[in-house]
């Protein structure tokens, strides 16, 4: 058979999976990833943010999916302008949530350690201790989701960061200073949750630069 005088069939070209579709983890991830770029760049509130993330790791299809970033730029990580790179640290990986429990006793982090993308505090007749003073960043937005019942949860933060948050407080306090860094660059932290009968509290640290460590993690990091 002569292979060179069949006809070629056409290849349909590659498009947006239909609506009733089952959405893949990966199609989940791709609606995070904008939403997150989202909240960065101030479209969305955190409290807006928080809800339709929710909603994408509930959804079932491609259809429930598309809704929720149908009023934003439809653009990713891979597709943000080139920028100039950040002076604490390079982009780290993706991973799992960093785990801060404390029942009847009390959990810590502080001094140097590299912050993830997201923290999980929770707090039960106990108290969580977050300093993020000299911490390294590897990513622009870090949330931490913030519990605490009967206890209490204290987040404190360079002043030179943007910090967010919305929370609710029941028989109790759910406190966050926000703040709006004049620099485009800086980390943004967002800290989303609720107290029942304790206190959530997150506010910068007076003093504290995140600037003061440029030079000390460029020697950190042999540069």
């Amino acid at each position: 058979m002569d292979l060179e005088k069949q006809p070629q069939q056409p290849v349909a070209p590659a498009g947006p999976a239909p609506a009733g579709i089952r959405a893949s983890d990966a199609d989940r991830d791709r609606i995070a990833d904008i939403l997150r770029e989202a909240m960065v760049e101030g479209r969305l509130t955190a409290e807006e943010h928080a809800e339709r993330i929710d909603l994408v790791y509930r959804a079932k299809t491609v259809g429930e999916l598309q809704p929720l970033v149908q009023d934003l730029p439809a653009h990713g990580p891979a597709e943000r302008r080139a920028e100039t790179p950040y002076g604490y640290g390079p982009e780290g990986p993706a991973g799992p949530a960093e785990n801060l429990v404390a029942v009847f006793s009390s959990s810590t982090r502080r001094g140097r350690w590299r912050v993830g993308g997201r923290t999980n505090a929770f707090s039960l007749f106990g108290s969580v201790e977050i300093d993020l003073t000299e911490a390294l960043f590897g990513q622009r937005l870090t949330v931490i989701n913030a519990t605490s019942l009967f206890g209490s949860v204290e987040i404190r933060v360079p002043e030179n960061v943007s910090l967010r948050g919305s929370g609710t407080g029941i028989f109790g306090n759910f406190e966050v200073d926000t703040l709006e860094s004049t620099d485009p660059e800086a980390p943004v932290v967002v800290v989303n949750g609720y107290s029942v009968f304790g206190h959530v509290e997150a506010k910068p640290k007076r003093g504290k630069l995140i600037a003061n460590l440029h030079d000390q993690l460029r020697k950190h990091l042999g540069h």
